[in-house]
């Protein structure tokens, strides 16, 4: 299928020869958190209601859709980003399983009905107070710092989405994990897996992948923790899976 691209946009693959991504290295470009937090995630194989909320460029509802025959909805509140994976959904065929909403998540709370099966998010990392990256570009401030959005909003906006007994999953940075725990059991979503993920052995971990359930009880698992590259500086097989 031909698909239009702009400025410097590419085609890339996001699942080996199988799947691919539009992406612009001066707007977006997705990253190894969003690929293992669609692959961290339950999701239902044959059916159910899925929402990725701060959905870029929708790397996260297009890994979803190898893992599920469900329906999956991705909301980003910038226009560009939502034009670019509007046309990667497109130009996978997805167009009957995957749908794009251009809208601010705040917005998007208002009129929910509570009723999916599955939230996830890949939030921006970053509180408006730190430093890191003041100077990049709009596009990759407001995917990187919570400019329009907090990290409460995420987890109360996903916990209102909800269905109860449906599952949110989030990829954060471990300095935030207290902060993840405690609005995800403030707005009734119990905690359950937690993955801690290394950039290597003998470093500290850098990211981590939680999953709740609402209205759960407490039973939280430590899941074995994932190293990204081995000692040569290549994947690690587990990482080398969720690409595949």
């Amino acid at each position: 299928m031909s698909i239009e691209l702009f400025d410097d946009e590419r085609v890339d693959y996001i699942v080996q020869d199988k799947l691919k991504i539009i992406q612009s290295p001066s707007v977006f470009t997705f990253s190894l958190d969003a690929v293992l937090l669609a692959n961290f995630v339950y999701v239902p194989i044959q059916k159910g209601r899925l929402l990725d909320l701060c959905t870029g460029t929708g790397a996260v509802p297009l890994v979803l859709s190898r893992r599920t025959k469900g329906s999956i909805t991705g909301v980003e509140i910038q226009e560009k980003l939502v034009s670019m994976a509007e046309r990667s959904v497109r130009l996978n065929n997805l167009e009957g399983r995957i749908q794009i909403e251009h809208e601010d998540i705040l917005d998007y709370e208002q009129k929910s009905d509570q009723g999916f099966d599955i939230v996830t998010c890949n939030p921006p990392y970053f509180d408006t107070k730190n430093p890191v990256g003041h100077n990049e570009n709009e596009h990759v401030a407001i995917a990187r710092h919570e400019i329009f959005c907090s990290l409460e909003d995420i987890v109360r906006v996903a916990a209102k989405n909800l269905r109860n007994g449906g599952k949110a999953a989030f990829v954060h940075r471990p300095e935030r994990l207290m902060d993840l725990l405690f609005l995800m059991r403030q707005y009734k979503v119990e905690p359950k897996r937690l993955q801690f993920v290394y950039p290597k052995q003998g470093k500290d971990a850098n990211m981590v992948l939680v999953e709740g359930t609402k209205g759960g009880k407490p039973d939280l698992k430590l899941l074995p923790p994932l190293t990204v590259y081995n000692q040569e500086n290549e994947y690690t097989e587990k990482v080398r899976k969720a690409y595949e």
